[in-house]
């Protein structure tokens, strides 16, 4: 059974993007507003994505004009987005244009309007409710440690002395600093400005632990080859992350495209299909990350259509 905090979650992604009420295509660009009305007149719909949050958005070889390729479970739902936007634009032939961001400047890259959705690995918390908009949850997850299999850090517990590394702009820093106060321990707290550089840090011995959502270190682990054996992820649960795609908030028509979105993808069984291509079958390394979904998603996809 899913906890209060879970169901409480999953109710404000519903909420957020109006999944009861979802508006009809808008009849001409003249009536359309917000990120929708701009998207119609560019011809052109910008996703910001992450290089390095395996499965979720990471680059993957080249695209044909030589620009990284963008790949994975949030990307793949970024697309079914624009399928829908072209849809209530009437805009079929929209380009797509996509643009990095980092854990700290997606944020401000949407509420300024330089991306119109962005497809990584946010966490849909509260306290971003207040300045985004999210879609309804897409995946629940937990910050939790990485260290080498040789070192003697088999808890949170153990942390007092030692160096632990957040990636910068991330909720894994409040739940690691919360933690080492309640305990009365002393770390260093370090910063990575990204993923990748903040694995970097553990394996270069600069860091002696990583903390950061648990999914995302399995892919950080899938995505490294025979190295990433060298390296594991401890049990204990620091907090909890449920994600949302993110765009800007109080945009009607952009919340009906992606509520409509989730409900056909949920009751076409879509959604289920595209998590289980994600993080199930085998990733563009051969790796697998055998994640299945969890109770908690199941519940949430279910509240928005899926059926078993």
């Amino acid at each position: 059974m899913a906890s209060g905090k879970v169901i409480a979650a999953l109710a404000a992604g519903l909420i957020a993007v109006g999944l009861i009420a979802t508006p009809g295509p808008a009849g001409a660009v003249d009536v359309l507003t917000g990120s929708l009305k701009t998207i119609a007149a560019k011809g052109e719909v910008v996703i910001g994505y992450r290089t390095s949050s395996v499965p979720f958005s990471f680059v993957e070889g080249k695209r044909a004009d030589g620009s990284p390729r963008p790949i994975g479970y949030a990307i793949d739902l970024c697309g079914e987005i624009v399928d829908e936007i072209g849809r209530e634009t009437g805009r079929t032939d929209l380009k797509v244009r996509y643009e990095p961001v980092t854990s700290e400047t997606r944020f401000a890259a949407v509420s300024e309007g330089r991306v119109d959705l962005e497809c990584g690995s946010t966490t849909a918390n509260a306290e971003r409710r207040r300045t985004a908009a999210f879609s309804p949850v897409t995946f629940i997850s937990a910050t939790k440690l990485l260290v080498p299999r040789a070192s003697a850090i088999a808890s949170y517990r153990e942390l007092g002395g030692k160096k632990v590394v957040v990636t910068a702009g991330t909720t894994n820093e409040r739940a690691v600093r919360d933690i080492l106060a309640k305990l009365k321990l002393q770390a260093e707290i370090l910063t990575g400005k990204d993923h990748a550089e903040s694995y970097a840090m553990v394996k270069d011995g600069r860091a002696d632990a990583f903390a950061t959502d648990d999914i995302l270190l399995y892919g950080l682990i899938a995505n490294d080859g025979t190295d990433g054996a060298k390296y594991t992820v401890l049990p204990d649960k620091l907090s909890f992350e449920p994600y949302g795609i993110m765009f800007r908030k109080d945009d009607p028509e952009m919340a009906g495209a992606v509520a409509a979105t989730f409900s056909r993808l949920a009751e076409s069984r879509e959604l289920r299909w595209t998590y289980e291509r994600w993080f199930l079958k085998r990733l563009p390394n051969g790796e697998r990350l055998n994640v299945p979904m969890s109770n908690d998603l199941h519940t949430s996809f279910q509240l928005i259509g899926l059926e078993d």
